[in-house]
């Protein structure tokens, strides 16, 4: 049974402190485990299987760091370099990747099969706002109760849409029935 005091000092004797994971797990000088490991010099040149501390010894001569570089290989193999760089070059290089990288959400337009034009005009008016931000849009025609009869004239309204927004979007996605629900999806030329 746990008394009180037991359960304050984290259970009985269990230790319940745990040390935060490495979110790098790239081994450099002494957190290196292997007795030996196969060098790489800081120009790239393969020195050969060495003791450890000889390793730590050329790269402190150096002043660089000793750097896990394969640490599944037998040796692992290790490089000379300065560490603080290397790292700096990897985030900036993940930087320039997601900057390349297109981002686009997909926003949701909802209209009823009554809707009337000056209504619909300005829901053409968002529609044109997203897609010009790069952005997909759902346009969505909900039926209620006995609307579900109107489907030709829900269709009719997501083809004035694709009409309206042609100069500027495609349609991805004829419109379909989902349910209760027409959808049509339009996305950026």
């Amino acid at each position: 049974m746990m008394t009180q005091e037991n359960f304050e000092s984290g259970g009985a004797g269990i230790d319940i402190q745990k040390r935060p994971a490495k979110a790098d797990k790239t081994n450099i000088n002494r957190e290196i485990k292997a007795k030996e490991v196969r060098m790489i010099d800081q120009e790239g040149k393969q020195i050969g299987v060495i003791p450890l501390y000889k390793a730590l010894a050329a790269a402190g001569e150096a002043g660089m760091d000793l750097v896990e570089i394969s640490p599944n290989a037998n040796p692992p193999v290790c490089k000379i370099m300065d560490y603080g760089k290397y790292k700096y070059e990897q985030t900036k290089k993940k930087q320039e990747a997601k900057k390349k990288q297109s981002t686009f959400q997909v926003k949701e337009i909802k209209l009823r099969p009554k809707t009337a034009d000056n209504d619909l005009l300005t829901k053409v008016d968002h529609i044109r706002r997203f897609i010009a931000k790069k952005d997909k849009v759902k346009v969505t025609v909900m039926f209620r109760g006995r609307e579900i009869t109107l489907a030709q004239a829900g269709k009719e309204l997501l083809d004035k849409i694709a009409v309206e927004t042609d100069p500027i979007a495609v349609v991805e996605q004829k419109p379909k029935f989902e349910g209760r629900t027409m959808v049509m999806i339009l996305s950026p030329k």
